[in-house]
């Protein structure tokens, strides 16, 4: 059987979180980013869509 590739996203911080509010912050961290310059491969889903968008001036999504 063939497996499904599942649909991912690579998302790179580029933003601080110093100074931002703290529902922010937690939603860096339930992205796995805490550091400029990360970088996470994330499974595309609707809630990840979400969170991405939340912290949209923080992130970025990376191409490749």
């Amino acid at each position: 059987m063939a497996s499904k590739k599942k649909n991912t996203l690579r998302v790179r911080q580029t933003g601080s979180p110093i100074r931002r509010v703290e529902s922010q912050r937690a939603t860096l961290r339930g992205l796995g980013l805490n550091k400029i310059g990360r970088v996470r491969e994330l499974e595309d889903t609707p809630s990840v869509r979400g969170m991405i968008r939340k912290v949209s001036h923080m992130v970025e999504i990376v191409e490749g």
